[in-house]
């Protein structure tokens, strides 16, 4: 009991002496102070040991504070669409509690979907407070690395190929987090594009693809969204890990971007003493010793910026400058979050929280296909539905790595689909294939047995016979969260579906007419069929809401709005970095180091498309509706512009029969510059929701950095005085709006 009032008066130090005068108060604990001088005042009060203490983990998710001074520890946790569940603290295993569950919000290439900044902000909102009610300070998130090959097992988590549209979504996202005092961890910084090899790959790229296409949504998380927290990658850039890099860290994000954060490690990446003291790092986290090998239990002692950092200053190896430095970052963010006594309230598993979960996937969701408009499903004159696949049944929210989650619900495709035509349609169901028959992550279990030994013929023959009687057959397949499938830690060695997919899609295409694809995945897949099956529909991972939101959408509850954040390539060679045989790179000789150089270097997604004239599966931005809209009568604010600063207004209007959402999207190409140039890029754009008849003016804004390149010459932006076009449409292969203007100085 002692103890227990004690650790009590420890964590609410700060509201007990608020009722004390402020001019008696410590001036770190005087909130009527600037924020600059209480930290100025903490540090002065703090011993070398203390110092050292708040730098480094104390167990696998938190740190210490300063308890002899009221500072409580720091409590971080993954989840970038959700708060991961607790572990023990020294064991990757779950604690075992009952009270960690949660919402378990769709993956961020689904909220990208959605092309809807405004709804990110609210997801942002949504997660920072249920993570407030767990007590957690930092969440290790989101993610915004590019989307530069579909082989990459975290693409899932991550915001899609195009940096415009990473930098729109993920600005709103944290700032909404940190509006509930709880701070972004914007991961994994930078050029972490794959997963087998990351704590060995040396990403070999030109300054500029690094800036105009990997670093763009990192800098708008730091300028825009004002970020407390980035994390660092495991991967290297010139020779250094990125956890601790010189060139990525202090020149580029603490010097010319002016973070004011913290910088944290990723699990285990740190590598060197030196590196770690004089590169940027902040904070360490990490698994054993040096984060990569077991080395010992309770080994945080041992990290680098722990007793080793500790004692080289005592030894005059080092100075205290560094230090004062990281600790002043580290006391920052505990003023913005454990000692920000205005921080809200937060709850868990809410119905605004599920609403928010509904409304992410509703709009994001993106209907490929449509031929003959077979999709929304007529209830009314349908009496049998089958229900085909794996994925109709599999619990997505466990697995995949860091992000797995231990949902309160989760509502499969199959039940979804069930509840939505309960007493209307008859809903059969047939497995179709098996795939990943586990349901496991460090003891967080679905509790499915998925075990079925029929041979592949024999699922097939199934689903066929009951396909003959149905009067709609929708087959949910794509990947899982299975090692060499969407997860961390692994890529997956091909692009084509898994476990016979494509023999049972083919199969029941031909035993019904009304067959409905749905694709689970954060991932693009080949589609050799795509032309026999009239309806395709993106699923993504979607979360608690699964089933409710594909079931929505598939009977019409919804109009699908969704539009693809990411090129749908029609086979890995017309993906850049796969034609030019750039990836996964190549092993240094004598040297556990993998060199990946970035041949493609700007030609990522559609750039690459529009430069070879590939046509993919589906286009970036491409995403169909149950109504039909019509862009019309573009306008420009000027024809001629000194700044870059230009407005363009473009008429939307919706010519079908029911309310719908359309996103005009405006592309920009510069028609004569010095050096290479993609055709076209996206640097606006804006969802617009249209009753049937109802049309209205859009206006999209650019400005100079829009129409600018990183010249590698001067190591800046540079827009250079000539013609540019404006191309606007609905997607980056259907843009018949066109507009000329001049850049003159």
């Amino acid at each position: 009991m002692k103890r227990l009032i004690v650790s009590l008066f420890i964590i609410h130090f700060p509201l007990f002496v608020s009722s004390i005068a402020a001019q008696s108060l410590p001036v770190y604990l005087d909130e009527t102070k600037p924020l600059e001088q209480r930290i100025d005042d903490a540090l002065r009060r703090m011993t070398l040991d203390e110092k050292i203490a708040v730098i480094h983990a104390q167990s696998k998710f938190s740190s210490p504070g300063v308890k002899r001074l009221g500072f409580p520890d720091l409590w971080t946790d993954d989840g970038p669409h959700g708060v991961r569940p607790d572990v023990l603290w020294d064991e990757w295993e779950q604690a075992g509690q009952t009270n960690d569950s949660c919402v378990a919000f769709p993956a961020l290439t689904c909220l990208t979907a959605s092309w809807n900044p405004s709804l990110s902000r609210l997801y942002g909102e949504s997660l920072g407070e249920e993570a407030l009610y767990r007590g957690k300070s930092v969440m290790l998130g989101p993610g915004v690395n590019i989307n530069r090959t579909p082989l990459n097992g975290r693409n899932f988590e991550y915001m899609g190929e195009d940096p415009l549209l990473a930098s729109q979504m993920v600005a709103p996202y944290v700032q909404g987090l940190q509006s509930k005092g709880v701070a972004a961890c914007v991961k994994h910084y930078a050029l972490n594009n794959d997963e087998e090899y990351r704590h060995q790959v040396n990403v070999i790229v030109s300054d500029r693809a690094l800036h105009e296409i990997y670093l763009p949504a990192f800098e708008a998380a730091v300028k825009e969204g004002h970020a407390w927290g980035i994390m660092g990658a495991y991967n290297l850039y010139k020779d250094e890990h990125n956890c601790h890099n010189q060139y990525t860290l202090n020149k580029i994000l603490k010097q010319d971007w002016g973070f004011d954060g913290v910088v944290v490690s990723d699990w285990g990446g740190a590598h060197d003493l030196d590196q770690a003291v004089k590169n940027g790092l902040d904070m360490e986290f990490g698994t054993w010793t040096d984060g990569l090998t077991m080395g010992a239990t309770n080994a945080y002692d041992n990290y680098y910026l722990s007793r080793q950092y500790e004692k080289a200053i005592l030894e005059g190896k080092y100075t205290t400058k560094e230090l004062e430095e990281k600790v002043r970052r580290v006391l920052r963010l505990f003023f913005r979050t454990t000692m920000n006594r205005e921080r809200p309230y937060g709850f868990l598993c809410s119905e605004s929280h599920y609403e928010t979960a509904r409304q992410v996937a509703g709009q994001g969701i993106v209907l490929l296909q449509n031929r003959g408009n077979v999709l929304p499903i007529r209830t009314g004159q349908a009496k049998r539905i089958l229900v085909v696949g794996e994925n109709a049944i599999k619990m997505m929210t466990v697995g995949g790595g860091s992000s797995s989650l231990k949902a309160q619900h989760e509502i499969s495709p199959l039940q979804g689909l069930k509840d939505r035509l309960k007493g209307k349609v008859e809903v059969d169901y047939a497995r179709g294939y098996v795939g990943d028959v586990g349901g496991s992550y460090n003891g967080v279990t679905t509790g499915q047995d998925l075990k079925d030994e029929r041979s592949a013929s024999e699922l097939i023959g199934e689903a066929v016979g009951k396909a003959l009687k149905a009067d709609y057959v929708i087959i949910f397949g794509g990947l899982n969260k299975a090692d060499y499938q969407d997860c961390e830690g692994h890529d997956r060695k091909q692009m084509e579906l898994p476990y016979d997919q494509d023999k049972l899609i083919t199969a029941l295409a031909k035993a019904n007419k009304n067959t409905i694809y749905v694709n689970i995945s954060g991932n693009a897949v080949t589609m050799p069929w795509t032309k026999e099956v009239p309806a395709i529909v993106q699923g993504w991972f979607l979360g608690s809401e699964a089933g409710r939101a594909l079931a929505s959408v598939l009977v019409g509850d919804v109009n699908p709005s969704g539009k693809l954040p990411f090129t749908w390539p029609a086979s890995l060679a017309d993906v850049g970095a796969h034609a030019l045989d750039a990836f996964p790179g190549t092993w240094r000789e004598g040297k556990k180091v993998i060199d990946e150089e970035y041949k493609e270097g700007i030609f990522v997604g559609y750039r690459w498309a529009d430069l070879k004239k590939t046509r993919p599966t589906f286009a970036f931005g491409h995403g169909l509706s149950y109504t039909t809209f019509e862009l019309s009568n573009l306008r420009q604010s000027a024809k001629e512009t000194r700044d870059g600063r230009l407005t363009f207004t473009v008429n939307v209007r919706n010519t079908g029969e029911r309310e719908g959402a359309e996103v005009v999207q405006l592309y920009v190409s510069d028609l004569k510059a010095s050096v290479e140039r993609p055709l076209k890029e996206l640097k606006a754009f804006r969802k617009v929701t249209l009753k049937p008849g109802e049309s209205q003016d859009v206006q999209l804004s650019i400005d100079r950095r829009a129409l600018s390149f990183w010249d590698e010459a001067s190591n800046n932006w540079k827009a250079e005085q000539g013609d540019f076009q404006v191309l606007v449409g609905n997607a980056s292969d259907n843009t018949p709006l066109k507009a000329k203007f001049r850049l003159v100085e």
